[in-house]
């Protein structure tokens, strides 16, 4: 190992143990904000019989979970992420009766109850954990100050200082005290991330959803998806509707009159009858052409027929933008997830030509571990945001319909890049390819 590499490991296991520190520090404060929310909610829960309670659980009961999602935040960051585990809030009534509801929903989630045991629990194991990084890193701190000579300042002062087990009144004992403050410093460097993570995984146990909340969280997402298609369907058919009504059916009356027109005057005046034979026959070109792309938008037959390496490959040669696609796709999904993912990439590459000014993208299209996961990077102006626009939200809720997620990531000067995965299964080999 050269002196680069070295240098580079050391300095992220030293930024690793300062962010370690810095959470342990918040973790100290969430445990005394636990002990003053754990008193007031349960004083909060011991009056509503007398009426004050279901004034003030309202109240107290959002700050507890602001706390506990401060929690969950921290464990994210650790690498251990915490969902949500709050039942939906029922729709209350005004009033006096409203806040009587709302005490009754909270009092029943499941939640609530383990928020209280974190509360008790944290208040030990929170500041315990949390103050175990910050106690190592200054006492290491604490042995090289002495060490460095000012065990002679304390000596004068007269007073007799020790540092671990060693007496600090010597030069040799010094330097021993030096060598003990550079192991602290070692144990912190490697504890303060395992420390912090036993934290997150102690928060997951007990803030983490129930089976309860869970199913109810599913049924939620599947009434939300389940509504989307349903929109996204309807949508559909109204553009289908559009088309055929505007184009191909605008146009086969169009050829119905010109045939009309030709058989009246075929008799009569040839010459003319031939020349709204021959516009017929070209307006029926242009129908079956419409015909064809409309059938594109509703099924691509490349996709169909090739699967979707080929399909993707497909509209990236058609891009105006090079676009780079690596594929690894060995076999068919269900068509519904096919077309699903096909329409998303296509949605991408359309607002990559269209907004991000980029000249050059990629496509990595895989399916690995029982879902399909496609990296769309561009090297455009960045600044894609999800919640300004249609177009992506469209693509969020495509993918939400198969259980699927759209993950951005574009900051202001690029590169943007957009991580789509799909749960789905592989059924039939692939047949074929460009």
């Amino acid at each position: 190992m050269d002196v680069a590499t070295a240098t580079g490991l050391t300095g992220r296991a030293l930024s690793r143990a300062l962010y370690a520190t810095g959470r342990g520090v918040l973790l100290v404060a969430s445990a005394a904000l636990s002990l003053a929310l754990l008193v007031a909610t349960v004083l909060a829960t011991a009056f509503i019989s007398l009426g004050v309670g279901v004034l003030l659980l309202p109240l107290v009961t959002p700050l507890v979970r602001r706390v506990t999602g401060l929690c969950r935040d921290l464990a994210g960051r650790a690498g251990v992420p915490i969902p949500t585990p709050y039942l939906p809030a029922p729709p209350t009534e005004r009033g006096v009766v409203g806040w009587v509801q709302r005490c009754r929903s909270i009092l029943t989630d499941p939640a609530t109850w383990r928020d209280l045991l974190f509360l008790l629990l944290n208040v030990f194991v929170g500041f315990v954990l949390g103050l175990l990084p910050v106690t190592l890193l200054v006492y290491s701190v604490e042995g090289l100050v002495l060490s460095a000579g000012f065990w002679m300042l304390m000596r004068e002062s007269g007073v007799d200082f020790w540092y671990g087990f060693t007496p600090m009144d010597t030069w040799p004992h010094a330097v021993l005290g030096a060598l003990v403050s550079l192991v602290v410093f070692a144990i912190w460097v490697a504890a303060s991330p395992g420390v912090v993570a036993g934290h997150a995984y102690f928060a997951r146990t007990l803030l983490g959803p129930s089976e309860r909340a869970e199913i109810a969280s599913r049924m939620r997402h599947l009434s939300e998806t389940r509504s989307d298609v349903i929109n996204i369907q309807a949508t559909e058919l109204r553009r289908i509707e559009r088309d055929l009504h505007d184009g191909a059916q605008a146009r086969l009356v169009a050829i119905g009159m010109k045939l009309g027109a030709a058989t009246r005057q075929l008799r009569t005046n040839p010459d003319v009858a031939e020349t709204l034979l021959v516009d017929a026959r070209n307006a029926t070109a242009s129908a079956l052409e419409e015909l064809r792309c409309l059938i594109r938008g509703i099924h691509p037959p490349v996709l169909a027929e090739r699967g979707l390496e080929d399909a993707i490959r497909a509209i990236a040669l058609e891009s105006p933008i090079d676009v780079d696609v690596t594929a690894d796709v060995p076999g068919r999904l269900a068509a519904p997830a096919e077309s699903a993912v096909y329409f998303a990439l296509s949605e991408l590459l359309t607002n990559i030509v269209k907004h991000a000014n980029a000249d050059r993208a990629s496509i990595d299209l895989r399916h690995e571990d029982g879902a399909l996961r496609a990296v769309v990077i561009d090297n455009g102006q960045g600044g894609a945001n999800a919640s300004l626009g249609t177009g992506l939200r469209g693509i969020e809720r495509r993918c939400a319909t198969f259980d699927g997620t759209l993950v951005l990531s574009s900051p202001e000067g690029g590169p943007t890049v957009a991580i789509l995965e799909l749960p789905c299964a592989l059924y039939s080999p692939r047949t074929s390819s460009f």
